[in-house]
């Protein structure tokens, strides 16, 4: 049995340039989340990143999307667990993955960062692979060479409803995952 969580780190990029394009999907995930739960994100310069906790289902848990770009995710996310005192078993990191279809959602323990520069620095900044992770699946254009401009541009509507439709799956599974049930999160996910 996992630990329960107590921190969801969404990647992606902020501006409203970037807002609608297939590499926030981290940062949908957790907006999904707070309006689900209640939570008002605000931001705050010592950690470079906007926060809010909310409780899920008795259990406070705290939402982050930082500010750095991507590729710099990891150091809001190590200042978040250090000024509060949580470990890295504590994280849960929702992004987007390129390597399953749009309209799938999987949960994973730990794993390299297979090409993703948001987890690749929070790895770095972490020390360690070994955290929760929900990947939302965006589709892959087909060709590596291709990948930079595809993570950046917005979804067709088809694509776009599919990974509303995955990250609404993933939003069922988190009270079990919150209550540190993985295993069955994970079934619940994958099998639906």
């Amino acid at each position: 049995m996992a630990k329960p969580l107590r921190i969801i780190a969404g990647l992606g990029n902020p501006e409203d340039r970037y807002e609608r394009t297939l590499h926030n999907a981290g940062f949908w995930f957790v907006d999904a989340l707070a309006r689900k739960y209640g939570g008002d994100f605000r931001y705050d310069k010592k950690f470079d990143a906007e926060y809010c906790r909310i409780n899920l289902h008795g259990d406070d848990v705290w939402l982050i999307k930082p500010q750095s770009y991507m590729n710099m995710s990891g150091g809001p996310v190590r200042a978040m667990l250090d000024y509060y005192r949580l470990k890295v078993g504590d994280l849960l990191v929702a992004h987007d993955e390129i390597d399953l279809k749009a309209g799938t959602a999987r949960l994973k323990c730990g794993g390299g960062h297979g090409g993703h520069n948001g987890l690749r620095d929070i790895i770095s900044h972490l020390g360690t692979k070994d955290f929760q992770r929900l990947r939302i699946g965006v589709d892959h254009p087909g060709s590596k060479d291709l990948v930079v401009d595809y993570v950046l541009k917005r979804p067709d509507q088809k694509d776009r409803q599919a990974i509303e439709e995955s990250i609404n799956d993933a939003l069922r599974v988190m009270p079990r995952i919150a209550a540190g049930e993985w295993e069955k999160a994970v079934h619940q996910l994958h099998s639906g």
